[in-house]
């Protein structure tokens, strides 16, 4: 008995020690990466609109109150936009900075309200992100919005775990869903109701779209435009992004990922990756909203490296399709920095002003061109292939396997097999937890056992 109670108490100690640091270091990983806009916000009167033209269709893109997930919204956006053949606008409660996932912040073109002014109607597209509810009153008008114009004449459009928005509404009901692997089985639980569809990049229902995980949200993107413009468009978006999967398009089915012990390595970059990369990210006029996502949904999310954005100005950034940005910081005012990161394979032409102002009067941090000689490849491919060279190979494999790109037999990843950092931290907070145990039980329990009985 004296050996069992000796057992236990090792291993609560233990599991206070090394649990409840890798909590809090979680925590603090979840909080970086769903934080919003907090600076003083510049100038907005300046803010671009696309002309809205009567004879295109319109393409609502939507941005929660708090935090959207940052390729949910970034890329079915630039693709609807790509077409030239619909209005594509991002739409919000209201037409405050609104920000995404690893710290990019938008400025919706239009609020719930100016929208429906405008169409006078439903939008013939709406686009449903990852919306996390963290706050039930913030979020609220998302809901009704999208019931609001629930009718058959909408097409409804959820990527990734923007199924959970969706079935929050309660409009998946009785039908077939697809949303991320890592989120499919507590949804089967939350949402009984639904039909949840695990080997399939997307699940059409009648008007609404169902993804599975962020870029199977590309096929189903596709999907939508080739039912409604054509094929040939869909296939031209297709090969200026140089996305390799489009035989999903036509036929989405997949063996689907599942939790494994290889996705350990995330788990423990979150929550023991406490040095974590300090990384810049430069917005300047004219950047590709696909080449941005690569930058914020690989290194962010891989819980190894922080971002923040930097311009040259403080005033809003103008995308390549017309998303208006805002960044965090200047560059003569922003915290020192490992790395500056610039996307796009013409950055060095396009961003030459703000990396001539970044070399003159920046933190010293080197630049990397992220895109550099890769004009031809899919934008995610060199940030998967710099983050094993900046942190581990596993982590790079994780990072593309959380964004379910399946097209990675061709990557050169190079790098540590593993997190020296992810993996060594608990492993000696394990060994102190051990040590701290010992010495309770031989400065205390034992000399009580010891001490002559009166």
């Amino acid at each position: 008995m004296k050996v069992v109670w000796r057992i236990i108490i090792y291993l609560v100690v233990f599991i206070v020690v090394v649990g409840g640091t890798g909590a809090v270091g979680s925590i603090r990983t979840m909080n970086a990466g769903m934080s919003v806009y907090d600076k003083a916000p510049p100038a907005l009167t300046n803010v671009q609109v696309q002309k809205y033209d009567a004879n295109k269709p319109t393409v609502a893109v939507l941005l929660a109150n708090e935090v959207t997930e940052v390729f949910d919204f970034l890329v079915p956006y630039k693709m609807f936009a790509m077409t030239e053949a619909y209005n594509v606008y991002g739409v919000a409660p209201d037409r405050e900075i609104k920000s995404l996932t690893g710290g990019l912040d938008v400025v919706p073109h239009y609020s719930f309200d100016d929208m429906d002014a405008l169409l006078g109607k439903s939008p013939d597209v709406i686009v449903i992100p990852f919306m996390p509810i963290l706050d039930e009153q913030k979020y609220a008008p998302v809901r009704e919005w999208i019931r609001k114009h629930s009718s058959d004449k909408t097409t409804l459009i959820s990527i990734c775990n923007g199924a959970e928005n969706l079935a929050d509404t309660g409009l998946l009901n009785g039908k077939s869903a697809a949303t991320h692997w890592g989120d499919i089985n507590r949804l089967m639980k939350k949402y009984p109701d639904i039909h949840w569809v695990k080997d399939r990049r997307f699940v059409p229902q009648g008007h609404i779209v169902s993804s599975a995980g962020l870029t199977s949200g590309i096929d189903a993107t596709l999907y939508v435009i080739s039912q409604q413009v054509g094929e040939e468009t869909a296939k031209k978006v297709a090969k200026e992004m140089n996305y390799p999967s489009y035989d999903y398009v036509t036929n989405p089915q997949m063996k689907p990922f599942v939790a494994g012990l290889s996705d350990l390595t995330y788990v423990l970059n979150n929550a023991f990756q406490w040095n974590k990369v300090k990384a810049g990210v430069l917005l300047y006029n004219g950047a590709d909203e696909l080449d941005l996502s690569a930058a914020f949904d690989t290194y962010a999310a891989s819980g190894t490296t922080t971002t923040l954005t930097v311009s040259s100005a403080k005033e809003p950034i103008v995308t390549k399709h017309g998303l208006n940005l805002v960044a965090r910081y200047q560059i003569d005012n922003v915290p020192k920095l490992e790395k500056m990161i610039v996307i796009g394979a013409d950055a060095e032409s396009a961003a030459a002003d703000d990396i001539k102002q970044w070399k003159n009067g920046g933190s010293g941090a080197k630049l990397l061109y992220l895109h550099r000689d890769a004009a031809d490849r899919f934008a995610m491919e060199p940030a998967f292939e710099d983050l094993a060279k900046q942190e581990d190979i596993r982590t790079a494999k994780f990072a593309a396997k959380r964004l379910e790109y399946r097209a990675t037999d061709h990557l050169k990843l190079e790098g540590r097999p593993f997190s020296l950092e992810g993996f060594g931290v608990p492993i000696l907070l394990g060994v102190l937890s051990l040590l701290i145990t010992f010495f309770i039980h031989r400065r205390f329990i034992r000399r009580k056992k010891d001490r002559p009985q009166i």
